[in-house]
């Protein structure tokens, strides 16, 4: 049996924004289900901003459609946008109390006094900020400002939430603790939200799917497991998360050479000849006492390691596979049962299946459905 799916709240089509010759979005089509939180997720500049900015209408598309709840809205200004949203800078009237500052949107709308004093209670609750009410912005963290600008977002119980990097200016462990409360918080109020963001372990932690950008286009979209672990291309696998590269050229169906090893993976529809770059995480390649029938096992040296908590990091030389040092992630308690000191001699081994495949210089564009270079 299949899973429902839910009603699209939003969708864009074909949406453009060109900056004089420069073309910040190009051709985005994407839909949006009702409840989802999305993730725009991409380096400084890929155009995230920019089409958030366009669905706010703080921005006109240069061409394209956008529709919110079955409506056209393409060119209605953003006042008259069912949305809510939230600045990386907080944007907070600094000569106004916490209660004025969430306030200010229900006094434009003309609300009466019981009702605004009943609803900015409920928000204050909803954020742990109600001992704060009479306090001005500047006598509040950088945390708890953030938190008053979500709440503010939130007053007018807009069909549609938009977070632009909202987490971006705070420091990691108040990060941290935001992105807990903010997914929370769309748990409990089951809001449509979309978030900006290029930080992609924050995207990974809080989005039901994520849409990676690069030069304006959408290059691929999918649950946080589905692209950390079928990225199509190296651009996404290097960037989202940590990633080992190995260059090789195809040698028969589902075996690569590279350099002086030969490495079984998937080939599929590869010609023979081409040149490619494998790529596995650190925490998929194995630690291996023996060789004797371990697939894809070579020797290897370890050079460096790095205590990183739960996990320890170790770097590895293998001339038989390739010039790069290879990382390799090694649960902690691991270091009780072997030697992986600096200069050890060890096997390694790569499950095939572990293994993406690139040909090199090229990549699939989740847009234009077609190969392209990049």
């Amino acid at each position: 049996m299949t899973e429902k799916s839910l009603p699209i709240f939003l969708s864009t089509e074909n949406l453009s924004k060109n900056f004089g010759s420069f073309k910040a979005i190009q051709d985005i089509s994407i839909e949006i289900e009702e409840g989802e939180f999305v993730c725009f997720l991409g380096p400084s500049g890929c155009g995230k901003t920019t089409l958030l900015r366009c669905i706010a209408g703080l921005e006109t598309q240069s061409s394209g459609t956008i529709t919110q709840k079955e409506i056209e809205i393409s060119m209605l200004p953003p006042s008259a946008r069912d949305f809510g949203i939230v600045f990386q800078s907080y944007a907070l009237f600094p000569n106004l109390t916490v209660f004025s500052n969430i306030s200010y949107g229900l006094i434009n709308h003309k609300w009466g006094k019981d009702k605004i004093t009943s609803r900015v209670n409920e928000l204050l609750d909803l954020v742990g900020l109600k001992p704060h009410m009479a306090k001005y912005p500047g006598q509040l963290s950088g945390g708890e400002q953030q938190r008053v600008a979500l709440a503010r977002a939130l007053a007018t119980s807009p069909g549609l939430l938009l977070l632009d990097e909202p987490l971006s200016a705070l420091d990691a462990k108040v990060r941290i603790y935001l992105r807990k409360q903010i997914k929370d918080l769309h748990r409990k109020l089951g809001i449509t939200t979309i978030m900006v963001t290029h930080d992609q372990e924050e995207a990974q932690s809080m989005a039901d799917r994520i849409f990676v950008m690069k030069d304006g286009e959408i290059i691929q979209s999918g649950s946080p497991k589905e692209i950390y672990e079928n990225a199509n291309s190296p651009f996404i696998a290097d960037f989202i998360g940590i990633t080992n590269f190995i260059d090789a050229r195809v040698l028969k169906k589902n075996k690569v050479a590279c350099h002086a090893f030969e490495v079984n993976c998937n080939t599929e529809d590869l010609n023979l000849d081409l040149p490619v770059r494998l790529a596995i995480r650190p925490e998929s390649i194995n630690l291996n006492h023996a060789v004797s029938g371990v697939e894809n096992c070579v020797g290897a040296v370890i050079m460096e390691n790095e205590f990183l908590g739960s996990f320890q990091r170790i770097y590895v030389e293998s001339a038989s596979l390739s010039n790069e040092l290879l990382m390799i992630d090694v649960a902690s308690n691991s270091f009780t049962e072997m030697d992986l000191t600096p200069g050890s001699q060890i096997h390694i081994a790569l499950p095939p299946d572990q293994i993406r495949v690139y040909p090199c210089g090229w990549s699939f564009h989740f847009q234009k459905h077609q190969t392209t270079w990049i």
